[in-house]
């Protein structure tokens, strides 16, 4: 058997379209991660850029298990002295929707260069409406929660 590896101008992208609604964000995130990385392809090469666009919609409605709407914090540095900001999951779920979802999936992309273009390729929309309607996005069905 031989091994193909892909090359940069061989790859096909698909557009995804994940619905977050009442589900649980890391267990959101490792399926995002899955599709901006390639790993769902068969013609998968770490390293190569090969994976696909997604487009999240819904993200101020996702979710966490037990009580970490309350008590898990995000810090932002205002790179002052003094400065540290820090923000409840819910604080920040009301500010910015999209940054719980870009934060975990960031965290589950490859620590390399390719973690930024791959980032490049996620979309993150709080409510239904997105603009991405003329790319036909491909419904992906989140696997089921235990």
């Amino acid at each position: 058997m031989k091994t193909t590896f892909i090359k940069p101008k061989e790859v096909k992208r698909n557009w995804w379209l994940v619905d977050v609604k009442d589900k649980t964000l890391g267990k959101v995130a490792v399926e995002i991660a899955r599709l901006l990385m390639g790993k769902h392809k068969v013609d998968y090469t770490p390293y190569a850029d090969s994976g696909d666009y997604v487009v999240v919609i819904n993200a101020d409605k996702v979710k966490l298990s037990s009580d970490k709407m309350l008590t898990k914090k995000y810090y932002y540095p205002s790179l002052y002295p003094g400065g540290l900001r820090e923000y409840t999951f819910n604080e920040l779920i009301k500010k910015h929707p999209d940054w719980p979802i870009k934060e975990a999936v960031k965290g589950m992309l490859p620590k390399n260069r390719l973690k930024y273009r791959m980032l490049r390729r996620l979309k993150v929309y709080a409510g239904e409406e997105h603009p991405h309607k003329s790319q036909n996005p491909i419904p992906y069905e989140l696997k089921e929660e235990r």
